[in-house]
């Protein structure tokens, strides 16, 4: 079989990635190799997102560039899949002509035969047919050259919740659950591979296997626990309306599993979460952190905010930064809110002036800043264990020029920069080792340690990490 040269981008979110992961297997099934840059290949895709008007136009910049590389070699395939490809479908190649695939959010599993058919006859194909089991879940596992001790695990598809501002339903169809022994087998095969933490995901993991009956996601969580040669279990996304006592207990009871939540509100007023159709309350919402950090003390707690929805007032803008206080995040993602085609709310009035919107942003972001910068200098001094992901591209410069300076991430997913130090083993330790690393300096976005072998002080189940005396 002839080797051939693809270059697959990705924009979006962590289900993008592991897309990207399953469209490789499938082209390394065809003789494909994966290359750095699309002048280097004889394919490239595009996996695209449409959640956000910003992820959507870097599809449009990017497909710019590649169609001017597409005409000085018109033998390149040129392909574009993902979100913007099943919102748009047909209507891409009004906008870029030098397209030769637009496949949707079914399709990953279809692309093979895609790419053949275009090889052999020519293109343009559009492929954008929905049906109720993606066929990305009886995908090839993807291949083992993937970097690095942690990977994605897409354990469901598609969402049922309609959040007005939302396409995801539109464009990844209803909600989906893989059946438990296809994820287990596949989380075995990455572990065989060296993995040693890995992110379970979906649009609201929360309510995995509900609709099929399977088990529930806390279930799913306990076997995936029982894995040998699994260090760390992370996943996202969290539905707040679905964060059963089930599902918090497991925070309790799972020693795998880190000590991290990722929670997204999106406004901490009632009458705009109603509005989005988010079907909860803010009280609820709070009552539900409460019982958190009851099961697990030191639990880490991070969110996502929209602000400027339509119809967003001052006063609901105040209830947002009153939860932001009351609720102490360890980190949020926050973004202005934009019309996207499909969702409801882009024909709700009362939109909310740019400016107004963005001074709203920069508010939100200032107050988050200081709180993470507080909560990671209260880490001075203290000792934190790491999961080692690989060198440092980070330069602090500051008295260790030369030192090899390593990062990985707490159970808390703090980012850690470290050096060898007082660690006295005489080498860099591997990528997906577990260290300790005494805490030295705090930033906004990550900290600054020394790797030791002096043992966290813990209590309980996992434990609070306490301060060095």
């Amino acid at each position: 079989m002839t080797e051939m040269r693809c270059y697959i981008h990705t924009i979006g979110c962590q289900m993008n990635v592991y897309d990207s992961g399953q469209m490789l297997a499938h082209l390394s099934g065809l003789g494909y190799r994966q290359v750095d840059a699309p002048e280097a290949a004889d394919l490239i895709v595009l996996n695209t997102c449409a959640i956000r008007e910003k992820a959507e136009q870097k599809v449009y910049s990017f497909l710019g560039r590649q169609a001017k590389l597409k005409r000085r070699r018109p033998g390149l395939i040129l392909a574009v899949g993902g979100c913007v490809a099943q919102q748009e479908g047909a209507h891409l190649l009004d906008r870029v002509p030098q397209l030769d695939i637009v496949f949707g959010t079914h399709a990953v599993g279809r692309l093979a035969d895609l790419i053949t058919k275009v090889r052999a006859a020519g293109g343009p194909i559009v492929d954008v047919g929905m049906q109720s089991a993606p066929e990305i879940y009886n995908a090839p596992l993807p291949p083992a050259t993937v970097q690095g001790p942690s990977r994605f695990v897409t354990i469901m598809q598609g969402c049922d919740n309609f959040c007005t501002y939302c396409v995801v339903p539109h464009v990844r169809g209803r909600e989906t659950s893989r059946p438990p022994f296809q994820i287990l087998e596949e989380i075995r095969q990455m572990v065989a591979d060296g993995v040693r933490e890995v992110t379970l995901l979906g649009q609201n993991v929360n309510s995995y296997g509900i609709k099929e009956a399977l088990c529930s996601f806390a279930g799913l969580l306990q076997q995936v626990d029982e894995i040998e040669h699994l260090a760390r279990i992370r996943f996202t996304t969290s539905h707040p309306k679905d964060l059963s006592e089930q599902l918090i207990g497991c925070f309790g009871s799972l020693d795998k599993l880190c000590r991290h939540i990722h929670l997204p509100v999106q406004s901490g007023a009632d009458r705009i979460l109603k509005r989005m159709n988010r079907r909860y309350t803010r009280d609820v919402y709070l009552r539900k952190v409460d019982r958190l950090r009851q099961v697990c003390p030191d639990i880490a707690v991070t969110s996502d905010f929209i602000v400027g929805f339509p119809g967003e007032t001052d006063a609901d803008f105040a209830d947002t930064l009153a939860l932001m206080k009351a609720v102490d995040f360890d980190g949020v993602f926050a973004f202005q809110y934009s019309d996207r085609p499909s969702a409801p709310a882009s024909r709700f009035g009362g939109k909310v002036d740019e400016g107004v919107k963005k001074q709203r942003l920069a508010e939100l972001l200032d107050l988050q800043e200081e709180t993470t910068l507080r909560k990671n200098r209260s880490l001075l001094g203290s000792i934190q264990e790491i999961l080692v992901e690989g060198p440092s591209r980070k330069d602090y410069g500051g008295g260790d020029e030369g030192a090899s300076l390593w990062m990985g991430r707490t159970s808390h997913n703090r980012i850690v920069h470290y050096t060898a130090g007082d660690s006295g083993t005489g080498g860099a330790p591997l990528p997906g080792s577990l260290v300790e690393v005494r805490i030295e300096r705090a930033h906004t976005h990550s900290m600054r340690g020394t790797w030791t072998t002096q043992r966290p002080d813990r209590t309980g189940r996992k434990g609070v990490d306490f301060h060095a005396a």
